[in-house]
């Protein structure tokens, strides 16, 4: 399987990129369930959820293609705690990921590896997706303004005033 050399090299780009994004993402949770932001919190966690899940199917594609799984992220996280500045970012991270995966889809098909090629391609529709989340949010405090990140505090307040569960971080 060593024509699938290229095939490997780009997934292992792809599992870097992830690694980056669940690291910074989890990072963006940490910080959004400790300013009370539970809905972002909980966006943030399960996006780095999926990215973990995409790390797997990249990991077992390039195990089948008798590579190795290296295991480095691309990028350190970067110390960002406003909110505003957290969806800049993840819409920015969302559309290269999206951007570089249609490039190596389009890669894996040309070197007659259609299997890793449709890989790439559902990655690209969950980025898309991830995207689209991030932008509505993105959107929605515009909109809203800062109240919109208030009302998602207020609502926690309520809920441990009442004795329901205090946030995202065990929500």
């Amino acid at each position: 399987m060593a024509r699938h050399e290229n095939s490997i090299a780009l997934m292992n780009k792809a599992v870097a990129d992830e690694l980056s994004a669940v690291h910074q993402y989890m990072y963006f949770h940490f910080h959004c369930d400790d300013q009370g932001y539970d809905l972002l919190a909980n966006l943030f966690k399960r996006t780095a959820i999926e990215e973990m899940l995409h790390i797997e199917r990249l990991a077992e594609r390039i195990l089948f293609l008798k590579g190795d799984v290296e295991m480095v992220a691309e990028h350190p996280v970067s110390k960002v705690s406003d909110v505003k500045q957290m969806l800049e970012m993840a819409c920015q991270m969302e559309t290269n990921s999206a951007a570089a995966y249609n490039r190596w889809a389009n890669e894996c098909g040309a070197n007659a590896d259609s299997a890793s090629k449709k890989l790439f391609e559902d990655l690209v529709m969950d980025e898309e997706r991830h995207f689209d989340q991030y932008d509505t949010e993105m959107d929605h405090l515009k909109m809203y303004g800062e109240n919109y990140l208030a009302l998602q505090s207020i609502e926690r307040s309520k809920r441990t005033g009442m004795g329901g569960p205090m946030g995202g971080a065990g929500a």
